[in-house]
Formats: C-alpha cells, sequence, structure tokens
C-alpha cells in the first residue's frame, strides 16, 4: 500500500469514555477493520488514538468512535493528520493510560 492509499490519523475522544469499555470497544473496531494503531486513556479523562490503513476503513472507524460502545457519551472527536505512522494490517494494541 502506497502513503496515498494510506490514511493516518490522531484522534481524541472527549465525553463520557472511560469505564464504559471504550478503549475494547476500538480495539475491536479497528481490528474488525483491519487498521493498526493504538488507544489509550488520558488523565483528563478522554481517550486517545491513533489509527492508520485505507481511508475507507479509517472514516468507517471514525462512525463507530463517534457512537461509542453502550455507557459511552461521545461529546467530540477532535482529529489530526499525522505522517509516519507504521501500517500493517489488524496490529492494533491497547496502551496503558498516559
Amino acid at each position: 500500500m502506497t502513503d496515498a492509499e494510506t490514511l493516518a490519523r490522531r484522534i481524541l475522544v472527549e465525553g463520557h469514555v472511560q469505564g464504559v469499555g471504550y478503549r475494547q470497544f476500538a480495539a475491536r473496531a479497528a481490528r474488525r477493520r483491519g487498521l493498526s494503531g493504538w488507544v489509550r486513556n488520558r488523565a483528563d479523562g478522554s481517550v486517545e488514538a491513533l489509527v492508520s490503513g485505507p481511508p475507507d476503513a479509517v472514516e468507517a472507524l471514525l462512525a463507530d468512535l463517534r457512537r461509542g460502545p453502550l455507557g459511552a457519551d461521545v461529546q467530540s472527536l477532535v482529529l489530526a493528520e499525522t505522517g509516519g505512522a507504521d501500517w500493517r494490517p489488524g496490529a492494533f494494541e491497547i496502551r496503558p493510560s498516559a
């Protein structure tokens, strides 16, 4: 896959997104779509993720993240383009909190 076929996004998810299984939800959704990256809780109560892969799969994941799991109340997604993310299909991990 070339750089033109790969989209990488840093995502900050704000709202009631900790203590509801949000990281597990995000990891399952990303793996199901063959994306690579990671997700972690942040000390401010938000969840942060870095995702990389085919643009259509990244966009579909963003729709999943806006909805979140049962019990979540997603207030906003803050997106930033990022470069240099290694794209390895399905290599998506849950990282320790930051």
